[in-house]
């Protein structure tokens, strides 16, 4: 008797499972109808039932974020991808500068050497040579005055823009999304993202120029007592900060081939790359000080060095806030009722340059 019991039992949980299957199969097969045809991503029932906010997701959720990150930040070859960055960003380096220069001379030598005075409180003890000597080469190039430096100003942003375009493939392979827009689409966001960067770097470095005399100046002629300027003082570094995580969180947003959902001017990621990036460099640069012997084995390309090896970890701590962000978006699919292992979790902006491969593989 017991054992016909337990054959019973044991067929119902057999019976219970494959009905659990079943559901789950037929489920699946629903999404799937769901989905609009030629379309590949969440479905609009999944969209509905996914939580508005990152603070709605679930505690468990939070987690596999974390150890989603950590994951896909090897999978993806961030730390090469990262190297790749630094190689276009020092490509595009100069150029910016040459833009950057050419707007800030507009305001006189001394504008431009404030810049540089306070580039000591952001770069490691090397890298502050390297940046000062190329910005001040270019400090006789003139201002705008000329046709010929209009024309330099343009092609300095189009040579600026490789960055952008290294960091679009970067941030469609960590949303593990081929590039599917044409290049009419994809162009005008390279260069424009490029020159509100530009632009933002501008009024960063503004911020950073209005200090001191120029400050004292400015307030007397606005009539700002000196309680006005301690207090100026005191807040153009937050207001720094909440710049530099908009031109990450922009970033963010404009370059992937993902539909993230809108623009938010400061998301999880930025916050946590800026984090990452103000301590990674504030480590390093006490390494570089204390215990590095780059001058030994590098000699005279030791500033050099630094400066890459600086590009890189700022490169490294905005990839890894962009994965961050990358799993949030996975997670808040799976919360809505998406499978955690289908992919893609996000619905493309355009699928018109897929390949026959791509479109098997993401089922559109």
């Amino acid at each position: 008797m017991v054992r016909t019991l337990k054959r019973h039992g044991r067929h119902a949980e057999r019976v219970a499972d494959e009905r659990e299957r079943a559901r789950e199969s037929t489920s699946a097969i629903e999404r799937e109808d769901a989905r609009a045809p030629g379309t590949a991503g969440p479905d609009d029932e999944v969209e509905r039932r996914a939580p508005d906010s990152p603070t709605d997701l679930p505690k468990a959720s939070w987690k596999a974020v974390l150890k989603g990150t950590l994951k896909e930040f090897k999978k993806d070859e961030l730390t090469d991808r990262a190297a790749a960055l630094t190689y276009y960003g020092i490509l595009a380096l100069f150029p910016a500068l040459l833009a950057l220069v050419s707007l800030l001379g507009i305001l006189g030598r001394s504008a431009t050497q404030q810049v540089l005075d306070n580039i000591q409180k952001l770069a490691p003890g090397a890298a502050q040579d390297v940046l000062r000597n190329a910005v001040t080469q270019m400090q006789g190039n003139g201002g705008l005055g000329s046709l010929m430096a209009i024309v330099g100003l343009v092609l300095a942003v189009w040579s600026a823009s490789g960055y952008v375009a290294a960091f679009i493939r970067s941030a469609n392979a960590v949303y593990d999304l081929p590039e599917g827009r044409p290049v009419w689409k994809v162009l005008p966001v390279r260069v424009g993202v490029t020159v509100v960067l530009m632009v933002m770097a501008v009024i960063s470095a503004l911020i950073v120029v209005f200090t001191g005399g120029l400050a004292r100046q400015a307030g007397t002629a606005l009539g700002v007592g000196d309680a006005g300027l301690t207090a100026w003082s005191i807040a153009k570094w937050p207001v720094l900060v909440i710049l530099v995580t908009i031109m990450i969180a922009l970033l963010y947003w404009a370059t992937p081939n993902a539909r993230v959902r809108g623009f938010r001017w400061v998301t999880p990621g930025s916050f946590l790359a800026l984090l990452i990036w103000m301590a990674a460099s504030a480590g390093f640069a006490f390494y570089v000080a204390n215990f590095a012997s780059y001058n030994k084995t590098y000699g005279t390309l030791a500033g050099v060095i630094v400066f890459l090896v600086w590009l890189w970890i700022t490169n490294l701590a905005i990839l890894l806030g962009l994965e961050f962000d990358a799993e949030m978006v996975r997670q808040r699919a799976v919360a809505g009722g998406h499978a955690a292992d289908d992919e893609p979790y996000v619905r493309p902006r355009d699928t018109r340059k897929w390949d026959e491969e791509d479109r098997r593989r993401l089922g559109t």
